[in-house]
């Protein structure tokens, strides 16, 4: 089945985006926009660990409250429980916070919303480079590739830079083509926010990695979807 995050339209224009930013440099623009960067599954297994644990922690901390109202559910028919009973008890309100936390977890925005931002980034990141690993590192002849990432339900986007490139442009170097990226992602337009930030990203390169006598394409031009 082909992935479709964006539109024909916005495929075009990162494509000429690139093309254009490519005429003024001998550097090598690689796109790519995925859905996100990783599942996340890890989260929610600590978040469902963490309220189980409280769950029991708070029952276990006011026995006689929850066993007043162990007493009232069954209307003072139910025998006393003994101290394994109440043990047994405790573990099966644990568990089934758990499970009920981990179904409620499934849903992905929920779990999103729950990573903190320092792992939404260091996901976005990790997967960036792994990407860049793949596609881009070492294709060129001059090291001089070059990948903008953008993973759309985390909110996030990234630019890994080959060998040559990294050791002349700061990483911070990259900022307004990120921020101009950003604005435009969040205001529903990822396409016309790729297409920006490869512009800008071309005026770097074209300071710091001229167009020679012979620049071949050494890189797809077009937008890889994931």
């Amino acid at each position: 089945m082909k992935v479709s995050h964006v539109s024909e339209a916005d495929h075009d224009r990162v494509t000429a985006a690139v093309a254009a930013a490519e005429e003024g440099t001998s550097g090598e623009i690689v796109t790519v926009i995925a859905a996100q960067s990783n599942d996340y599954d890890d989260v929610a297994l600590v978040w469902a660990s963490v309220i189980a644990f409280l769950a029991m922690s708070i029952v276990a901390l006011f026995p006689d409250f929850y066993q007043g109202l162990y007493y009232r559910i069954t209307g003072g028919w139910g025998h006393e429980l003994t101290a394994n009973q109440w043990l047994g008890t405790v573990i099966a309100i644990g568990v089934l916070k758990w499970i009920g936390v981990w179904l409620i977890l499934l849903w992905l925005p929920l779990r999103l919303w729950l990573t903190p931002r320092a792992i939404l980034a260091a996901r976005v990141r990790a997967r960036a480079i792994d990407l860049f690993k793949v596609g881009t590192e070492a294709k060129t002849l001059g090291r001089t590739g070059i990948l903008l990432y953008v993973s759309l339900r985390e909110h996030r986007a990234d630019i890994v830079a080959d060998e040559a490139i990294a050791a002349k442009v700061a990483p911070e170097v990259w900022g307004d083509a990120m921020a101009a990226l950003i604005d435009l992602v969040r205001k529903g337009q990822p396409g016309e926010g790729m297409a920006e930030a490869v512009r800008q990203m071309g005026l770097v390169l074209a300071d710091h990695f001229p167009r020679g006598s012979e620049n071949p394409n050494e890189l797809p031009d077009r937008l890889i979807e994931l």
